[in-house]
């Protein structure tokens, strides 16, 4: 950015910001973008270096937002033109024939918007208050005529001049207005009413005979020309009030006035959460001191804190994954499991207070502690299970294969966080057993971004897979056994190349022994659309440039201004980009069947003696019905459309060697 000085140059102090104190920590920086933030958007904070600032241009132009227009003003200055603006990539992509993303859809009607004349803070107060201190603080721009030598013209400039006022608001029933005072026209409305004492969901909640206030702060100024109009405007427009005594923390219905279970639990968890304030048209900033809120203020640019996720320790454990493919029998590996058990059902005790909870909070508290109880006895089940010969082997096999495409992501000791492990034990049992109760039950794993949700998941997909060819080593195990389902258009490169990497694990470790684990690839197959992936192979003279064919061949032309004809640019499993020899169209280029992908390095297990287990076009898709598939909806929508996908769906009724699976749609 550039730091606008007093005298209205600009500096460039980015590389000044960027080489400062090596010393400032992750919070220091944080807050430092954050002030650069506001200062972009809003405009100099009371007593910044920069409050007497002098711009180049009007206020209303250089500021997005922390303005007040008159009230009165007319339309052509209150409207905002920008509203009308159609914004880029807004419409979403219209369905073409079956079911594939075509050309865009017509874009939303707009909706007139008008900048706010006014903001607000809405608070309780408890008995006894009989004022309120207000602090108004804004910024006026005064337009001045510069004579510039050599020019005819003069150069107009916009001087800040900082404005800080105090009002005392007296707190009486009903509504009055106060002027503040030397600001030209700016007003606070204050609506003031008591609380009533009623039988019901506050009864008791709020102390009695206390008050809620609102205060709005109103820009009633005249309005000025167009061309003198932001003179009359106020920036960076701040309301804060005060109460010696504190606010009364609003109380919380969402508990009482909802069945939703998230709502239930949001209550019970943030029960010690309190909300001092309500910002109208604003959002506001309460301050704490000594558990005491004497503070509240307007802010135009809301900012929070969001604490990081981090595991807690389980003594006794073993999570290493390595260590848990070298067991050398069940008993031993459930020794080493059988403390996550243990430690659980402690931490649970834990969770009840000392005090019980009143009303619906405690009922559903209660629900919460006998959930993650019937949560602990699945882990154990999974545990127990272990004591089956097919189930151990596979779940070793499935740590031996997540360590040995983790390591292959440079991760040199590869182990489980606590919540990743407990998710593939409880779920050993709903899925090595087709009658079990437990496969009814769907678990939600909601953690934060980098939480650790993708290993969990692909542990227990690789368990799955391993189980399945052990019970069915023939070509009856083969066919889709995992379904990873995208939002439309937000496939991520990274949750595919680490899928894709164990996918790759899975097939070394078959070939090894393919006596238990079947003659038929492990392979993975890109579902997503042909804007991603193409729908047919292509031939010779069929006059199409998006099959794979013609991808291929573009791709192999001029790498550099076409895109790899899948959305996949480096090996997934040991990072080197591809080439134009990665990609080989077979049996023959005019001909060609299948798209096979192999890596540039010749050190890879995947180079041209070994090729990848990606299945990225449709056509090959349904011959193919790979275990994996990860898919994006608009290709779950296309599904009444496209009869052969029925083949990954358990259609198959035909099997050739070198074709692959066929169904009812196929001739």
């Amino acid at each position: 950015r550039c730091e606008r000085t007093p005298q209205g140059a600009s500096v460039n102090s980015f590389e000044s910001w960027i080489e400062c104190d090596n010393a400032m920590n992750s919070a220091e920086v944080r807050a430092d973008l954050h002030r650069t933030l506001r200062l972009d958007l809003v405009g100099p904070e009371p007593g910044h270096a920069h409050a007497d600032e002098i711009l180049g241009e009007p206020p209303s132009r250089f500021y997005l937002c922390g303005f007040l227009v008159p009230f009165d003003a007319p339309e052509q200055q209150k409207f905002d033109p920008s509203s009308l603006e159609e914004i880029e990539g807004s419409a979403e992509a219209q369905t073409g024939e079956g079911g594939e993303e075509t050309a865009a859809a017509d874009a939303p009607s707009a909706r007139k918007s008008f900048f706010p004349s006014s903001l607000g803070l809405s608070v309780l107060l408890p008995k006894g208050v009989k004022t309120l201190r207000a602090e108004v603080s804004w910024g006026d721009y005064v337009a001045h005529e510069i004579r510039v030598e050599g020019s005819e013209r003069p150069r107009r400039e916009w001087r800040r001049q900082p404005r800080l006022e105090g009002v005392s608001i007296p707190i009486a029933t009903g509504r009055h207005d106060i002027d503040v005072p030397e600001s030209g026209g700016l007003r606070l409305t204050v609506v003031c009413r008591p609380i009533r004492q009623t039988s019901g969901l506050l009864e008791g909640a709020v102390p009695p005979d206390s008050s809620a206030v609102t205060v709005f702060l109103v820009n009633e100024r005249k309005a000025a020309e167009d061309d003198e109009r932001d003179t009359k405007w106020i920036f960076q427009s701040r309301l804060a009030l005060q109460c010696d005594v504190g606010f009364i923390a609003r109380p919380s219905v969402r508990g009482h006035v909802t069945e939703e279970q998230d709502e239930l639990i949001a209550d019970v968890q943030y029960r010690d959460s309190f909300e001092f304030a309500v910002g109208h048209g604003v959002a506001c900033h309460a301050s704490l001191g000594e558990g005491v809120c004497r503070t509240v203020e307007s802010t135009w640019i809301p900012q929070a804190e969001v604490e990081k996720v981090v595991p807690g320790e389980a003594v006794g454990v073993e999570f290493g994954m390595d260590a848990l493919a070298s067991f050398p029998d069940a008993a031993s590996l459930r020794a080493a499991l059988s403390p996550l058990v243990d430690g659980y059902r402690k931490w649970i005790g834990t969770q009840r207070p000392g005090k019980p909870l009143p009303g619906r909070k405690g009922e559903t508290l209660n629900g919460m502690l006998a959930e993650a109880m019937q949560v602990a006895s699945r882990i154990a089940s999974g545990i127990d299970l272990l004591s089956d010969a097919e189930v151990f082997f596979a779940f070793q096999l499935a740590n031996r294969v997540m360590a040995l495409s983790a390591k292959k992501r440079g991760i040199s000791a590869p182990a489980w966080r606590p919540f990743q492990l407990a998710f593939v034990l409880m779920n050993l049992r709903g899925i090595a057993d087709p009658k079990n109760v437990e496969r009814q039950t769907v678990d939600l794993l909601f953690f934060p971004t980098g939480g650790g949700k993708t290993e969990a998941y692909l542990g227990l997909a690789a368990f799955t897979l391993i189980l399945r060819r052990l019970r069915n080593p023939g070509v009856a195990s083969a066919g889709m056994s995992v379904l990873m389902r995208y939002t439309l258009r937000l496939l991520t490169l990274d949750q595919l190349s680490r899928a894709t990497a164990l996918i790759c694990a899975l097939e070394l470790e078959r070939e090894k022994d393919a006596v238990r684990l079947g003659t038929w690839p492990f392979e993975i197959g890109l579902w997503v659309g042909k804007a991603a992936t193409p729908n047919l192979m292509g031939r010779s003279g069929d006059g199409r440039d998006d099959t794979a064919r013609a991808k291929t061949i573009a791709f192999q032309r001029d790498s550099e201004r076409s895109p790899s004809p899948i959305p996949l640019e480096n090996c997934p499993w040991c990072s080197s980009r591809f080439s134009t020899n990665s990609f080989r169209l077979a049996p023959s280029v005019d001909q060609p069947t299948q798209l096979v992908v192999h890596c540039a390095s010749a050190k890879c297990e995947f180079n041209s003696k070994r090729a990848l287990p990606v299945v990225a076009v449709d056509e090959v898709l349904y011959r193919r019905a790979p275990c994996f598939v990860i898919a994006t909806v608009d290709k779950l929508a296309s599904l009444p459309f496209e009869g052969r996908s029925g083949v990954l769906f358990g259609l198959a009724d035909r099997y050739e060697p070198n074709d692959g699976f066929f169904g009812p749609c196929d001739p």
